[in-house]
């Protein structure tokens, strides 16, 4: 079973090169159609491409495929994103985790359906994080770490509806059994103290969202 199932969307990575550091030599490869251009960038070829295929040249495809690469095809007009069918497709390979890279930015409209997914309930005990090796964006239904350096922003956003009994260790500004409300920004701009923050909530859905420094790259283990 592997480990891992990392996605790369065909979305916004101003810099490939900033995720290197956080692929494993065991991660499965999806490319969720276009998101192909920045793997091939850093040099790698996908395990799988699962999309309409529209973004992406047919005698590229057909290489890749002679190489061994999975393609799963579906008509433009459809009820799923690219994401989201490429996210179930990753649910085959059984992960415990899913690190989704190139679904941030671009189109306002895509970045919210993205972080909408996160919430899915099929996606449920399984660790999902949006990266861009910048930004880090995960959904706390329970429990959580983030792992950076001290000074780092981390930001509490209540999903939809108050989250309660929110206790956080190694924040600068903790929260102990305590209440954040989707219409309130008290959770914003939080600050790591040290290399590893815990967030645990009592009930509702928590949007935590990691900005590194820019000067460094966290090289996960």
């Amino acid at each position: 079973m592997p480990q891992r199932v990392v996605i790369f969307a065909n979305g916004s990575l101003p810099d490939p090169e900033r995720v290197r550091p956080m692929l494993r030599p065991d991660d499965i490869l999806v490319a969720a159609d276009g998101g192909a251009r920045f793997l091939l960038a850093l040099g790698l070829r996908p395990h799988a491409v699962v999309g309409d295929l529209d973004s992406l040249p047919s005698l590229l495809l057909e290489t890749l495929q002679r190489q061994g690469m999975v393609v799963r095809s579906y008509p433009r007009e459809k009820d799923e994103t690219d994401l989201e069918l490429a996210l179930r497709h990753a649910l085959e390979y059984r992960p415990r985790a899913i690190r989704i890279v190139g679904a941030l930015g671009l189109r306002l409209d895509q970045t919210l359906g993205n972080l909408a997914l996160l919430a899915a309930p099929w996606l449920e005990g399984i660790d999902v994080r949006l990266d861009d090796g910048v930004e880090e964006v995960l959904l706390v239904r329970s429990e959580a770490t983030v792992e950076g350096r001290p000074g780092e922003t981390v930001s509490l956003i209540p999903w939809g509806m108050p989250v309660e009994g929110i206790t956080t260790e190694g924040l600068r500004w903790p929260l102990r059994d305590e209440t954040l409300y989707p219409d309130r920004t008290r959770g914003i701009s939080n600050e790591l103290t040290g290399p590893q923050a815990r967030v645990r909530v009592r009930s509702g859905l928590l949007l935590v969202v990691h900005r590194r420094s820019t000067e460094y790259v966290k090289s996960e283990t």
